[in-house]
C-alpha cells in the first residue's frame, strides 16, 4: 500500500517539475519574442553609413537581362 502512495507522489512530483517548466520556457520565448519586436532592424543607419551598392547606370534605360543578374546577386 505504501509503495504506491510513494508512486503516486512521484508522478504529482514530476508533472509539477514539467508543468513549471513548461510554463517558464513559455514565458521566457514570450519575453524574449517581446525583447526582438521592438527592435527595427529596418531602420536607416545612423552616423557614417555606407551605401553598399551604386547603381552605375541609373539614368540610362536598363535592360531586363541586367535587373535579373542583379537580383540574383544582390537578392533584391
Amino acid at each position: 500500500m505504501k509503495s504506491w502512495f510513494v508512486i503516486i507522489l512521484q508522478s504529482i512530483k514530476v508533472f509539477l517539475l514539467f508543468t513549471g517548466c513548461t510554463i517558464l520556457f513559455y514565458y521566457g520565448i514570450l519575453w524574449i519574442s517581446a525583447e526582438y519586436e521592438s527592435y527595427h532592424r529596418y531602420d536607416e543607419p545612423k552616423g557614417k553609413a555606407v551605401k553598399v551598392i551604386n547603381m552605375e547606370h541609373e539614368d540610362q534605360e536598363v535592360m531586363w537581362i541586367d535587373r535579373l543578374l542583379l537580383f540574383y546577386r544582390v537578392g533584391e
